[in-house]
C-alpha cells in the first residue's frame, strides 16, 4: 500500500525524522485558519495529494508568497481531478532554503532479502533515472536486521558517495531513525527525495511511503488509512471480500478468473498474445466455495466493456465442484456474456463438469489452456 506524502510525513515525525512545518487542507475555507494554527511563514508550497508521481509537470505543485495566491491555488486544486485522481488533500508546507539536495531510501531487497540502503548525493530526481544515467552517484548498502544500522554504516555511506564525514553524526541519526520506521511499519520502501542538508541540519522534504499489505492487519492506524486512499470501487469491493482484483487494460473486453497469480498471469500473457486485450482480472485465492464463486464473477461482469470471460481453476483446496455450482449461482449474470469458457483440473473435476452439463451449450470446456484461448479469441473476433 503506497500512502499520500502528508500520510508519510506524519510517520517520518513520530520516528523524530525532522521535516518542514506543514498542514492539510480539506475545504477552502480552511485555508487561512489552518496556515495560522500551524504557524507557517510564507512563502509556501501547496501540493496536491495523490497517488502518482510527476505532479509538478502536471500543475499539482504550486508556490505562494501570500495568503491571496495561496487561496488562489487551493481554490484551482481542491476538489478537482489530476492524472486520473480527486484531489481531496492539498499539502501546504514551509519553502525550505538549503545547501544540498540528496536521495536517502531503506527498500526491501529481495536478492539479499535485507533491508537496502540506497543514497545519493545527488537528490530531487527519479532515482531509476539517475541509475541508468551515472550508476557510480548511487551507493548501496545491505543492512543485517541482527545488527541494524551503526555507525560505521553512516561513515562508510558517506564517505562512499563523495561527501563530508564531518557530518557523520547528524547522518546516522537520521538514517537510524529511517531504518526504524521501515522496520517497525512493515514498509516495503521508506524513501526521503529530496532530503536535504541545512547548515548541519539533515531535513526530509518529500516522503514516499510503502507498506506491506500483508502486515496491514497488525497496523491499526494503516488499517485506517487503506480505507481513507482512493479505490477504484471494485478493487475495493473486492479487498473486503478477500479477493485480488486487478483492473489490466482498459478497453479490455475479456475477464480471467484463477485461483492462483501465477495461472492468472499466464492467462493474461496468452490472451494478450493472441491480440486480444484483458480487462480485468481476479484471484480467488485458496478454498473459494459457491458463494465466492459467485460473488467474485459479480464484480468481474461489473467491469466495463467486459464481454467474454476465461475461468481456468486447478483443483486443489479449491474444489472443482463447487467452483462449477458457484458458476451455476451466477448464471443469470453470466448468461449475458458472449463468449465462456471454462477449464477445470484437479479436485472433483468430473463432479464439476456433471454440474455444468445443464449449461454446457452454452459454455466452452476447451481440453487445456492453449485451446480454450484460441478458440475464445476465434469466437471474439467473429
Amino acid at each position: 500500500m503506497d500512502i499520500l506524502e502528508y500520510q508519510a510525513i506524519d510517520l517520518f515525525n513520530q520516528f523524530n525524522i525532522p521535516t518542514m512545518n506543514s498542514c492539510v487542507i480539506r475545504e477552502k475555507n480552511q485555508i487561512g485558519e489552518l496556515v495560522k494554527k500551524a504557524n507557517l511563514s510564507y512563502p509556501l508550497v501547496a501540493k496536491v495529494q495523490i497517488p502518482m508521481g510527476k505532479r509538478g509537470k502536471a500543475g499539482g505543485i504550486r508556490f505562494a508568497d501570500n495568503l491571496e495566491e495561496l487561496t488562489e491555488h487551493v481554490e484551482d486544486l481542491l476538489h478537482k481531478e489530476l492524472l486520473g485522481f480527486p484531489v481531496n488533500e492539498i499539502l501546504v508546507v514551509e519553502k525550505a532554503v538549503y545547501d544540498q539536495e540528496m536521495y536517502l531510501s531503506i527498500m526491501l531487497d529481495r536478492l539479499s532479502k535485507k533491508p537496502m540502503i540506497i543514497f545519493s548525493a545527488e537528490g530531487g530526481m527519479d532515482i531509476e533515472e539517475l541509475a541508468a544515467s551515472n550508476p557510480e552517484k548511487i551507493v548501496k548498502l545491505a543492512i543485517d536486521p541482527f545488527v541494524g544500522v551503526q555507525s560505521y554504516h553512516a561513515l562508510y555511506i558517506l564517505s562512499k558517495a563523495g561527501m563530508s564525514t564531518d557530518l557523520k553524526k547528524e547522518f546516522y541519526t537520521i538514517l537510524k531513525n529511517l531504518y526504524e520506521c521501515f522496520m517497525n511499519s512493515d514498509c516495503l520502501l521508506s524513501e526521503i527525495n529530496p532530503l536535504v542538508l541545512r547548515g548541519q541540519e539533515f531535513i526530509a522534504l518529500d516522503g514516499k511511503v510503502k507498506i506491506d499489505d500483508s502486515a496491514i492487519y497488525r497496523l491499526p492506524k494503516m488499517q485506517e488509512i487503506r480505507e481513507s486512499l482512493y479505490e477504484e470501487p471494485l478493487v475495493r469491493e473486492a479487498r473486503h471480500k478477500n479477493f485480488l482484483y486487478i483492473p489490466v487494460e482498459e478497453g479490455g473486453r475479456v475477464a480471467v478468473m484463477s485461483n492462483g497469480s501465477g495461472m492468472l498471469m499466464s492467462c493474461i500473457d496468452l490472451i494478450t498474445k493472441a491480440g486480444q486485450q484483458v480487462a480485468a482480472a481476479l484471484d480467488l485465492g485458496g478454498g473459494a466455495t459457491a458463494d465466492r464463486i459467485q460473488d467474485g464473477l459479480r464484480i468481474l461482469f461489473s467491469t466495463e466493456g467486459v464481454d467474454s470471460i476465461l475461468i481456468n481453476i486447478f483443483g486443489g483446496i479449491t474444489r472443482c465442484d463447487e467452483v462449477a455450482q458457484g458458476i451455476i449461482y451466477a448464471w443469470d449474470s453470466i448468461d449475458e456474456m458472449e463468449n465462456i469458457v471454462i477449464l477445470m483440473e484437479g479436485t472433483n473435476k468430473e463432479k464439476g463438469l456433471a454440474i455444468l452439463e445443464e449449461i454446457a451449450e452454452e459454455i466452452i470446456i476447451p481440453r487445456n489452456l492453449p485451446e480454450g484461448v484460441a478458440t475464445l479469441v476465434k469466437r471474439m473476433e467473429r
